[in-house]
């Protein structure tokens, strides 16, 4: 039997209105506060919630069960994982707790074997709104709560129980289901997933086995999965309906609606199509880049520009240059008039200099006065693909 220690008991006071929490788990109008440590987020009211929440989750999907520790096997140990999510807007949706595994204490061939999962493209997901846009079809969000937790685990992982849950001596946590961290836990959640809408109708697509399509006399029914968040759209309704209720009978799931923020990027449906930005993104990269002015920037980057490796003197630390290049590559999903720049600025991620630096800030400057623009789907496009090349391939 598990045993709860008192202060992950859930709290039934009434915390109404709650946003950014003090050290005492009630809200400032400072920044957000995520605890590094269990032993800080323990005395949190709203960290407890979050907790006990998951323990719950954890408890109703039968994750492990409590077992004697058999010979020769040596537990891994887990840890708690604090994070605020947020909406499109920068307010506050919820606090989340996730109890991880400490998978890198896995060993191959004794507690997990093939750890390969799809995850949906980034190309699949433009066309899947252009494809939605241009048939005037509505798209529809889903997130599945603690995915991970549904897959099958097919090997013996054991682990010692998480900070704040008391289990007898010489006992030890057999995991049933998959836990998020451990190697096999994306694989697990997959084909659990794949299993369901396969036993209502759908086949994966040849050219992105995250993407599930049905097809009848009624019409089509698509359903893109990108790890535990997921799209659906088609022109029969019906079905739509049914399979979201299948889902509910399966997994636990939200339903949030119309689709209007996925992976980062904002989506506005209207009449006229779907307009596709990350503002809230570049605001969020902004922040994190350290500039002090208020300059911008007419172009992403100067007319005919040669770079070299030994331009300039190198960084002494190329962190941040890797960190900001990274994030403006997945930028690119929306913000196509800054690809050619940043495949040059990728270009020297191994050493980058003070030139490469300056270079890359200018983007950074271009995008803080080109904040508004967005990516549009129209409906009056038509779903042909067209296909270039350069003249001289």
């Amino acid at each position: 039997m598990l045993l709860l220690s008192p202060t992950l008991l859930y709290n039934l006071r009434d915390r109404s209105n709650i946003h950014v929490p003090d050290r005492y788990g009630f809200p400032t109008a400072g920044a957000v506060c995520e605890p590094s440590s269990y032993q800080e987020a323990v005395n949190l009211h709203v960290w407890q919630d979050a907790m006990s929440a998951e323990l719950h989750a954890l408890h109703r999907t039968g994750t492990w069960e409590v077992v004697p520790l058999p010979p020769n096997f040596v537990p891994i140990t887990c840890k708690w994982v604090y994070k605020v999510k947020t909406k499109a807007d920068g307010s506050i949706e919820r606090y989340k707790a996730r109890l991880v595994a400490r998978g890198f204490q896995q060993s191959y061939g004794r507690d997990y074997e093939e750890t390969f999962a799809p995850v949906a493209h980034m190309t699949t997901v433009r066309t899947l709104i252009a494809v939605a846009a241009a048939r005037s079809w509505t798209i529809s969000q889903m997130d599945v709560k603690n995915a991970f937790l549904h897959g099958d685990l097919q090997e013996d992982v054991y682990m010692h129980p998480p900070p704040g849950v008391e289990i007898p001596p010489g006992y030890i946590c057999h995991l049933r289901r998959a836990l998020y961290g451990l190697k096999q836990a994306p694989r697990a959640w997959f084909e659990r997933f794949s299993s369901v809408v396969s036993a209502a109708g759908f086949t994966p697509s040849d050219h992105d086995p995250a993407l599930f399509v049905h097809t009848s006399s009624r019409g089509r029914t698509l359903i893109l999965l990108y790890v535990d968040d997921m799209l659906i759209t088609g022109d029969d309704p019906e079905y739509i309906a049914f399979v979201k209720d299948r889902l509910c009978d399966q997994f636990m799931m939200s339903d949030l609606g119309s689709l209007s923020y996925f992976l980062g990027i904002e989506i506005e449906s209207t009449a006229a199509g779907y307009y596709l930005s990350q503002s809230k993104y570049i605001q969020d990269l902004l922040a994190r880049s350290g500039l002090t002015d208020t300059r911008t920037a007419a172009t992403p980057m100067e007319l005919h520009l040669h770079l070299k490796p030994s331009d300039g003197l190198p960084l002494a630390d190329p962190t941040r240059y890797r960190h900001l290049v990274g994030s403006l590559v997945y930028l690119t999903a929306t913000r196509p008039d800054i690809a050619y720049a940043v495949h040059i600025l990728t270009q020297f991620v191994s050493a980058p200099t003070t030139v490469h630096y300056a270079h890359l800030i200018r983007v950074l400057r271009y995008l803080r006065g080109t904040m508004s623009r967005r990516l549009f789907y129209a409906t009056s496009s038509q779903p042909t693909l067209h296909a270039y090349s350069d003249a001289t391939w």
